[in-house]
């Protein structure tokens, strides 16, 4: 069952959104309550999340809620990294919350946490353990991310690629199964932490894995997955059949949906982290998905 929506997907990181196009995220909190405006008519009771925010920052949040746009949203996200592009260590997770809830009364989830394993297996085992001593039990959602590793032939959804250095290679490395499958070290202390610690697995469109992540979830003891369902890709042959096949592939996860990803032909430039031309389109997809899987 879909338990949330979540509006976009790190809006306050430029490999997500453009800052050059919306460099004060007026396009960006406009887009946002017309698709919370409009989630809530198909679906009065399904939760809204604002797209969890990468980096943490009270002042993004302040912004949105000044405008207005939080009245719209029911639920705050986001997204830490600590041992891989943070700049702050693991141990300051509570300090982190306290700074987003000193600014909104809204629930706070964290929608993605995770540690890669590009420099050592054992640090991921170790950043697992340390991140569930910190926030389970201070938050009521947590999505580990991720279930598998990106897999090399595929390309990490961000707009600097190589440029990046040793981060963007670190994005190849974020499961708990390596791309063949195979567990690493802190997989076996998964189910420790499941069903209070969830998990972030997006799925590619026409996703190979699709099945065999359901069965490691149901075997991990998984109850709340975080998951996504693209606007560019709604515009592929057979897209529908696809999100279908995905979505009744989950129906018995807890799921938060995110919608995200910008079309480049409905841009106000030719790529995904573009503000669309015309907001309501976006709105638009958003009711369509959620009277299709939520409503």
């Amino acid at each position: 069952m879909i338990e949330a929506a979540m509006i976009w997907n790190e809006p306050n990181n430029k490999s997500h959104w453009d800052p050059e196009l919306d460099p004060d995220w007026h396009a960006f909190g406009r887009m946002a309550a017309l698709a919370g405006q409009a989630i809530k008519a198909e679906a009065p009771g399904l939760l809204r999340v604002l797209g969890g925010i990468s980096p943490i920052d009270p002042e993004f949040i302040s912004k949105l809620q000044a405008r207005g746009v939080l009245d719209h949203l029911d639920v705050v996200a986001l997204h830490g990294f600590p041992l891989d592009w943070n700049l702050w260590p693991i141990h300051e997770w509570p300090d982190r919350l306290k700074d987003i809830q000193a600014v909104t009364d809204l629930p706070v989830w964290v929608s993605e946490v995770g540690v890669s394993s590009f420099g050592a297996e054992e640090v991921q085992e170790f950043g697992l353990q340390r991140t569930a001593e910190l926030l389970i039990g201070r938050v009521p959602r947590i999505h580990w991310y991720s279930l598998y590793d990106l897999p090399r032939a595929w390309e990490a959804t961000t707009r600097h690629r190589e440029a990046e250095g040793s981060s963007y290679y670190r994005h190849f490395y974020m499961g708990l199964l390596r791309e063949d499958g195979s567990p690493k070290l802190a997989l076996r202390h998964f189910r420790d932490y499941a069903p209070d610690m969830g998990i972030c697995q997006w799925f590619h469109f026409e996703d190979p894995r699709l099945d065999d992540a359901v069965r490691w979830l149901r075997e991990l003891g998984v109850r709340h997955l975080r998951t996504g369902l693209s606007w560019a890709d709604s515009f592929r042959p057979n897209a529908l059949d696809w999100f279908d096949h995905q979505m009744r592939a989950l129906e018995e996860f807890d799921v938060t949906v995110t919608y995200c990803f910008t079309p480049e032909h409905r841009g106000v430039a030719p790529h995904h982290t573009s503000p669309p031309q015309v907001p309501e389109e976006f709105a638009e997809f958003c009711a369509t998905m959620t009277r299709r899987y939520a409503a």
